[in-house]
């Protein structure tokens, strides 16, 4: 006899309908204080060349956004935006393989591209890695460094801004190296400030990467991010941590999973203790609720965005509800 299904108390989604148009966004940030979101646009010109733009919105009180401005994201492709509490805007840019820094303005505008990395070198997988790809960027909280994750090239650069002229500088630890052929994505901070997760898309692995008291780095080791037994294609995409940090989750597309992770703290390491269907096809994006309780899933071939109830004591997930939504490629929560 099967064991029942267990039940859970549904939170339901409810379609409050569109707030704001945008040329093909692909990925968001959101100022600290909710007053302003940020939108990657990657679009291309009449002769198909890429023209991408950083695309700036003014939030109210409910929730709607009214554009302010659009600047160039000084590369191609991009693919990613982060904002810290000063205003800095980071740019991600995939095809043009370098990192821009921009800023939100005192009279509430985007500015242009103020300083810029490009990033140079290749790696082993063919068609993949044949120059850098600048596929995201993560400021450390309540720190002064800056983590960008270059897929094409198997590294984490690390800068710092300076202030009095607003530039990009390395930092005096410049570059994480990940291992050849990972192809690193997304990346997460541990609440302790002392372990930095990178999600490698081309080997569905999670690195973990020690952050030691003296400002070096030490890679303290990689864990798959799929079941043994799994042999079909597969790469990951996002990575995430439950509030306390207790839980890691990892989106393998192919698969169509999160991999839950515990964390082990003390050792600086994690493990592996499930999986979960996302009743999709390509989660390329999922994101957490504020207070920890769900887990969204954006399942971009299939049109769908999924909700689980997560289990705090065993970082388990549950499925609850769903809604269609067109290719949804970004959540985030306001």
């Amino acid at each position: 006899m099967s064991e029942p299904i267990p039940t859970v108390a549904v939170k339901e989604f409810t379609d409050l309908g569109w707030t704001a148009l945008s040329e093909n966004p692909s990925y968001l940030a959101m100022t600290r204080d909710g007053k302003y979101l940020l939108a990657v646009r990657e679009t291309s010109d009449d002769n198909n060349q890429s023209v991408g733009y950083i695309e700036l919105f003014n939030v109210d009180d409910s929730g709607n956004l009214s554009s302010v401005n659009k600047v160039s994201s000084g590369g191609a492709h991009p693919c990613h935006v982060a904002v810290n509490e000063d205003g800095a805007v980071i740019a991600s840019n995939y095809t043009g393989g370098n990192v821009t820094l921009m800023r939100i303005e005192p009279s509430g505008e985007l500015s242009e591209v103020l300083s810029a990395d490009q990033h140079s070198g290749q790696g082993p997988v063919v068609g993949r890695q044949e120059k850098p790809h600048v596929h995201s960027s993560l400021f450390e909280p309540k720190g002064k460094r800056l983590f960008v994750a270059d897929l094409g090239i198997d590294q984490v650069k690390v800068y710092t801004i300076d202030k009095a002229t607003f530039t990009l500088k390395p930092n005096k630890y410049p570059d994480i190296k990940i291992a050849p052929g990972s192809g690193p994505r997304h990346m997460a901070i541990h609440p302790n400030g002392k372990m930095l997760f990178v999600a490698n898309e081309l080997n569905s692995t999670v690195t973990v990467v020690q952050m030691l008291e003296n400002g070096s780095f030490r890679i303290q080791e990689t864990a798959s991010s799929l079941p043994a037994d799994f042999l079909k294609t597969n790469t990951c995409a996002d990575i995430h941590l439950s509030p306390e940090g207790n839980f890691l989750y990892v989106s393998n597309r192919g698969m169509n999973s999160i991999a839950i992770f515990s964390v082990l703290e003390k050792e600086s390491k994690i493990k592996l203790i499930g999986h979960e269907d996302t009743k999709g096809e390509m989660p390329r994006n999922f994101t957490l609720t504020p207070d920890g309780d769900y887990l969204l899933v954006a399942n971009q071939n299939t049109n769908n965005i999924v909700a689980f109830k997560r289990n705090a004591e065993t970082g388990l997930l549950t499925y609850t509800d769903q809604i269609n939504a067109y290719k949804p490629v970004c959540l985030l929560f306001k």
